[in-house]
């Protein structure tokens, strides 16, 4: 298959592979937090600690977190609370992460499964929110993979997608390239040994669609109330919708 082929069309759907998406974060899990917080400056846990209040409003008993990662979101929304919460990824080092995390934190209230997101392995209406932090970005279908979500949602539930977006900021978007295109993927080379893994991330993110039309897609889903709030000066985007 040709790179023209894998690098999809923008805004359809991650820009590689699943299988080359799976073995790049087995690849890069090592060092995946670590790269997190320097990328963000370490905003990236006030952006999941508001992603998580997001997703159990008034309250949740069962929460889905797809692609969980190394448990960063997950952690937070048992630490708010949530008596259950799944966490749900197709890396299996990602999950082998997650579970030493929940391990050494001792927290009872997370369960792990691997799963693809296209398909989930969930009977309809199985959870009150589902939430997912920087990973629908690498997912092969965006409005595939929100209707799943929608699927496994129960009435009421409330799906909260936390995704870096296109900058929409012409005066910032030069300096923003610049340390997303060379910066990030220097020091990505460096610290996880896998530059190309952090090379790929700015592309990915502008092939994403931008935050308008993925609220978009969100209501095209059958959700309501879709609304969403930019931080990091319009680098990240917030998303919220309700079933």
């Amino acid at each position: 298959m040709s790179s023209a082929t894998k690098e999809r069309m923008a805004g359809s759907g991650a820009l590689r592979q699943p299988d080359e998406i799976e073995s790049m974060f087995d690849q890069i899990v090592g060092r995946y937090d670590l790269m997190n917080r320097l990328m963000s400056v370490g905003m990236d846990i006030r952006w999941r600690r508001e992603a998580a209040r997001a997703a159990i409003g008034d309250g949740a008993a069962r929460v889905l977190d797809l692609a969980t990662g190394t448990g960063d979101l997950a952690l937070e929304l048992a630490h708010q609370g949530v008596p259950l919460v799944v966490g749900a990824d197709f890396s299996r080092e990602m999950l082998h992460a997650a579970s030493r995390k929940r391990a050494e934190q001792r927290e009872p209230r997370i369960q792990l499964a691997r799963g693809d997101a296209m398909h989930l392995p969930f009977a309809d209406g199985s959870f009150d929110a589902v939430t997912v932090a920087f990973g629908l970005r690498n997912m092969p279908d965006y409005a595939g993979a929100i209707g799943e979500m929608t699927r496994v949602l129960a009435p009421g539930g409330r799906l909260v997608i936390l995704e870096m977006t296109p900058i929409q900021r012409p005066l910032l978007s030069r300096a923003v390239s610049l340390y997303c295109d060379r910066f990030i993927p220097f020091v990505g080379g460096l610290i996880s040994g896998d530059g190309d893994a952090y090379g790929y991330l700015p592309r990915s993110v502008n092939a994403f669609p931008p935050a308008g039309e993925l609220a978009i897609m969100m209501r095209r889903a059958g959700l309501h109330f879709v609304r969403f709030k930019l931080l990091n000066l319009g680098t990240v985007a917030l998303h919220r919708g309700v079933k």
